[in-house]
This record gives C-alpha cells, sequence and structure tokens, in this order.
C-alpha cells in the first residue's frame, strides 16, 4: 500500500480513463433512472498539483496541462466537454491547480438521483477522501479492500451502475486479478458497465491478459489503449488501456474520433499509438 497517486494525477493515463468514465456517465444518464458509480481503489478524490509530491515528477503538465492548451475540432471537443468542463469548475481562475480524481469526476458529473460507492484501503488516503465528500449523502465511502467489493457491493440497489476498477499494479498478478475480479463481479452483475484500467509498459503480459478476457465469454468487451512513447527505452509507463464491458453503442465511434487526437496532443516521442477495438463483440463476432 505504497502507492501515491498524487505523484500521477493528471497524466496521460488519467485523461484517457477519465474522459471515458466521463462519457459512460453520460449515457447512463440518458434514461431518468438513478444509477450508482463502484469505484474499487478511489485514491484520494481531489489532488493539488501544486503540491510537492505533484510538482516533483510534475506529470499532469504531459497530460491534461496540454490537453487543456490542444486545438480541438468541434466532435472532439463536444466527446471531452464533460471531463474538461468538471476540470475548469475546479480551477475558476484558469490555469490547472486542482485535478478530480475519479469519484470526485463522478460526483461533479451527477444528478440527484445518482450515487457512488467510493473504496479506499489505505487508512490515510481512505481518511482524506472521506473529508472531500464528508455530509454529502450521495456518496458513501467505505474503506476496503476494493477487489473485495466486486463480490460484496454487486448488484447495487438502483439495478444500473458503472464499475471502475483502477488497481496501482504495485505488486505482481493484477492483470491475473482484473480478470478474475470482472469473472465475479459480471456473476453478480452482468447488467452492470465495466471499465478496467491497466498500464501498458516493457515486458507487460497484455497478449494473455486479452485472451483471458476473452475466454471469459462475455459478450462484448471493448479496448481502448493509448501509448504516448516507445516501451523499448524505459522501465516506467509508456501507456494505458481500458476493457469496457457492455459498452454504449456509440463509444466505439467516439473513441476512433478522440483517440487520434491524444496521441497527437500528448505524444512524448515519434512511437506514440492508439487503437480502439473489440476484444469480444461485434466486429470479432462478425469475423467468426
Amino acid at each position: 500500500m505504497n502507492y501515491r497517486h498524487i505523484y500521477h494525477a493528471g497524466n496521460f493515463a488519467d485523461v484517457l480513463k477519465h474522459a471515458v468514465l466521463a462519457l459512460l456517465i453520460r449515457y447512463m444518464q440518458k434514461k431518468d433512472k438513478a444509477f450508482r458509480v463502484l469505484d474499487t481503489h478511489a485514491g484520494i478524490g481531489l489532488y493539488d498539483l501544486s503540491s510537492e509530491e505533484a510538482q516533483k515528477t510534475g506529470e499532469w503538465r504531459d497530460g491534461i496541462g496540454r490537453l487543456l492548451e490542444a486545438d480541438l475540432d468541434s466532435q472532439v471537443a463536444a466527446i471531452l466537454e464533460p471531463y474538461l468542463s468538471a476540470v475548469r469548475e475546479l480551477n475558476p481562475q484558469g490555469g490547472i491547480t486542482f485535478y478530480p480524481g475519479s469519484p470526485k469526476l463522478a460526483r461533479m458529473l451527477f444528478r440527484p438521483q445518482d450515487r457512488l460507492a467510493a473504496m479506499e484501503l489505505h487508512p490515510d488516503d481512505y481518511r482524506r477522501l472521506s473529508r472531500v465528500f464528508e455530509g454529502d449523502f450521495q456518496v458513501r465511502v467505505t474503506e476496503l479492500d476494493g477487489w473485495l467489493s466486486l463480490g460484496a457491493h454487486l448488484p447495487p440497489k438502483e439495478k444500473r451502475g458503472i464499475v471502475l476498477v483502477d488497481p496501482p499494479f504495485e505488486i505482481d498478478g493484477e492483470y491475473k486479478r482484473l480478470v478474475e475480479g470482472l469473472a465475479t463481479a459480471y456473476r453478480r452483475f452482468p447488467g452492470g458497465t465495466y471499465c478496467l484500467w491497466y498500464p501498458l509498459k516493457k515486458g507487460a503480459p497484455i497478449k494473455q491478459f486479452h485472451e483471458a478476457l476473452q475466454a471469459l465469454d462475455i459478450p462484448k468487451m471493448l479496448c481502448a489503449e493509448l501509448s504516448v512513447k516507445s516501451e523499448r527505452d524505459t522501465t516506467g509507463l509508456s501507456g494505458s488501456g481500458l476493457i469496457i464491458v457492455n459498452p454504449p453503442f456509440t463509444l466505439k465511434d467516439e473513441l476512433h474520433r478522440l483517440l487520434p487526437v491524444l496521441k497527437d496532443a500528448l505524444a512524448q516521442d515519434r512511437f506514440a499509438s492508439a487503437r480502439a477495438f473489440w476484444l469480444r463483440g461485434e466486429e470479432r463476432a462478425e469475423r467468426d
């Protein structure tokens, strides 16, 4: 439990994850019925990018910092609107000092009927997260290993929901754990929309991870990946990916518009790349 997201808040991986999360929330809100977001690894909720920790790495400068300055066409601006509007709302004086983690972003986008269940295991981070949402009846913060919530907290009583699984990947076996966690959660809540985050870096078992997900035989799984640099000359993060289970029918087309723009805006070398494809779903089913 040594991971601290403050060093990475607002980086390119957060940009992809939070842009997609905002789209999923807006899609859920096309119906009046309430839904719940379950955030299994919630962190502290709100990040001060002027802090010593964030300034030490400065990762946000090559992430949300670049995106806020990018010249976006109207279609991509519309796709990013819910996400970037929330970021700008936290920084009314312009620039960027505060950045919303996934629970804060979700809460900022909610209607009165929507709910958030935020899990955080680290005691200090749990206390800080609790203070962010103190007195907020739409949010429940629980000090719990987020992996356990995939069994204990599903299905939500609203019977509609988004499950964000964003582990820190600080121990071995997290790719396998993601597969097992999804299998557990899907058995309990097959109608939910799931968003699983994973890192791209040198030596990562991505092919095996994707094959293990395909073996779950879940009908619709969409994958989005963004790499900002070559993994050959680094041992750190070169990119990140998302697995979206039961995605909105519009998401694939939105990703095809969005990902090339993110690649160009956030690229750190000429090897930057991006892709969106079905792991299981419409196109793959047609080929089979």
